[in-house]
């Protein structure tokens, strides 16, 4: 419902909002129906999508093979664009955001990337997966607010895998 049907409804000071209807833009000194008066704006409500994430690591072929062939990440594309610049994008099955790895991609030192978390259906199971496939993966830690297993790459970047509970 746009500004102008909320005050036509009268809901405008109800709700305290007052927007006006086409693009976003800033009301100022308008009196709402409840008689308050100042700088009234509307914001459109906009998506931010997390996309990518950087990973720094010391050897970009050997943590390439670590998050393909062990962890199970798609190996979207892997570009030298020149010397000082290397891109490789991965992706975890599944999701909407991937990883960047290579030269010249992050400032941050190899290893400093903590705490990235993965929602998974099956704890157990994706704990399993990297289990067979060579990755040290912690136990399952199991709290009210979901599951998670804990592993690391070569470079000690960490990660969660995050099952949530039923209730979620």
């Amino acid at each position: 419902m746009d500004g102008l049907v909320l005050a036509a409804a009268g809901l405008g000071g109800v709700l305290g909002v007052s927007a006006p209807s086409g693009p976003a833009q800033a009301v100022a000194g308008v009196a709402d129906p409840c008689g308050a008066v100042g700088p009234l704006s509307y914001t459109p409500v906009m998506d931010w999508k997390i996309e990518l994430v950087a990973i720094p690591v010391t050897d970009v072929d050997r943590a390439k093979s670590f998050y393909v062939d062990q962890v199970g990440f798609n190996d979207d594309h892997d570009y030298q664009v020149n010397e000082q610049l290397r891109f490789v994008q991965l992706t975890p099955p599944g999701s909407a955001c991937s990883v960047v790895l290579g030269t010249g991609i992050t400032e941050m030192a190899p290893g400093s990337q903590k705490g990235v978390q993965v929602v998974v259906a099956d704890v157990a199971a994706a704990r399993q997966q990297l289990v067979d496939r060579g990755v040290q993966a912690s136990e399952i830690d199991v709290q009210p607010w979901g599951s998670f297993v804990y592993f690391s790459d070569p470079d000690g970047n960490t990660w969660s895998l995050q099952q949530l509970p039923a209730w979620a």
